[in-house]
């Protein structure tokens, strides 16, 4: 994997992860590939989050790990050095984009209106994140841009559902959405890893 471009070929559905317990990250991983989806973002929100990160990369290779929840610099690095394969912002900063540009990691930056878009775009971006999804005009929104910005391709994230992605994948200017439903605190903390699986299959066939 060597661009952002790549990042939205993963698969249909990112799991989009808040870990509080690093002993997790490991089983989630490879319940998540039993079921066909080969990346995760583990979000850095949490104190669980690099360790996870590194956990996953180094146990569990196959499965492609992301950061996400990059929002200042020092953040990509450590990321880096954890074993992220691509990193993901809420939102662009000149001072945040040099910082992840210069970790050499493929990344996904946060846009949420056309200017934020086109900002990218002028760094050569061409994929991106578009979040918070819902709240910032969601499919209709994506619609309404794929004419003046036909080049630019999304991973919404914020509000999207099993029911909504769909709606979303439908559209020709999105890879991927971005969702935290296929691992939920309550199936993490009762270890249920074969509902898990099974969200993830269905996640999986939403392409």
């Amino acid at each position: 994997m060597n661009t952002a471009a790549d990042v939205l070929e993963l698969a249909p559905v990112v799991p989009v992860v808040a870990l509080d317990d690093v002993a997790h990250a490991v089983p989630l991983a490879k319940a998540l590939l039993r079921g066909g989806i080969r990346t995760i973002e583990v979000t850095l929100r949490t104190p669980a989050g690099l360790p996870a990160i590194e956990r996953i990369a180094t146990e569990v290779p196959e499965m492609v790990a992301g950061a996400g929840t990059i929002t200042e610099p020092g953040q990509a690095k450590r990321a880096a050095d954890a074993g992220a394969r691509y990193l993901v912002t809420p939102g662009t900063t000149d001072r945040l984009l040099d910082d992840v540009d210069a970790s050499g990691v493929p990344y996904l930056a946060g846009a949420g209106t056309v200017s934020e878009a086109m900002r990218l775009a002028e760094r050569g971006a061409t994929a991106m994140k578009f979040f918070p999804a819902e709240p910032s005009g969601g499919v209709p929104f994506l619609k309404a841009i794929a004419g003046p910005l036909p080049d630019l391709r999304f991973c919404p994230t914020g509000g999207i559902s099993p029911q909504t992605a769909p709606n979303y994948l439908g559209l020709p200017n999105v890879g991927c959405v971005g969702g935290s439903w296929l691992a939920p605190k309550d199936l993490l903390a009762a270890g249920e890893w074969g509902q898990i699986e099974q969200l993830a299959r269905d996640a999986a066939a939403l392409r």
